[in-house]
């Protein structure tokens, strides 16, 4: 398998790095209860970005962003052995939603298919967010959805 996955392979995306970010981070254990914690550091983290950095988030943008949490954070609750950490990112053009565990398994991104049973966690994020990208890192992996915001 490849040492990363990325589900837009253009380089149109890249945004050139800036300093100054909002930044909200959690670690969760797995207990029940980890992903309506991860949705509500997520509601406060959006709060946030759209009060201090003025960020316009477009109709759908909110729901999308909260499903992609739900959806990462579900699928490093079900498949890795440990600890995860929910880290979002963002400023007023973009938000970065990332999840590493302790699992080195890259996800399967399966095309779509309404009679397959399971297996559409990240289909689904793929079809949320305007990029997606997997990693091998050092503790195991990183996956990373990214929202451009409405300007």
């Amino acid at each position: 398998m490849n040492e990363q996955a990325t589900s837009r392979p253009d380089d149109s995306f890249r945004v050139s790095p800036s300093t100054e970010v909002l930044l909200a981070a959690e670690v969760f254990d797995g207990e029940p209860g980890c992903i309506a914690q991860a949705r509500a550091l997520a509601e406060r983290f959006l709060a946030r970005l759209v009060a201090e950095w003025l960020a316009v988030l477009g109709e759908h943008t909110r729901s999308d962003l909260m499903l992609a949490v739900s959806e990462l954070v579900t699928n490093a609750d079900r498949y890795s052995h440990g600890p995860y950490l929910l880290e979002l990112e963002g400023d007023a053009r973009r938000i970065s939603v990332t999840v590493y565990d302790s699992s080195t398994a890259l996800p399967v991104l399966y095309s779509p298919d309404p009679a397959r049973l399971g297996g559409h966690g990240m289909e689904i994020v793929v079809a949320l967010c305007d990029r997606l990208t997997a990693e091998r890192v050092p503790v195991g992996k990183r996956i990373r959805a990214e929202f451009m915001l409405s300007t």
